[in-house]
């Protein structure tokens, strides 16, 4: 890196770096009401279905994705 890349990204991002950023108050507490077993089986099932199921097709197919065709 040259001695004028610090300069040029300072100059490029000086802009942004003045912008208000303003602030969020988070707020912790109990929820109002317990989540029922239907709404966790169909939150854990939704979950698997869009993290896990794909993930493991292309881990399961892999080696027919390693050979050149």
């Amino acid at each position: 890196m040259s001695i004028l890349t610090p300069l040029l990204l300072r100059g490029l991002t000086g802009p942004a770096r003045r912008l208000p950023v303003p602030r969020v108050q988070i707020h912790s507490r109990a929820p109002k009401e317990q989540l029922g077993t239907m709404d966790l089986a169909i939150g854990l099932t939704s979950c698997f279905l869009c993290f896990l199921l794909p993930s493991g097709w292309v881990l399961s197919h892999l080696e027919s994705y390693k050979k050149r065709e």
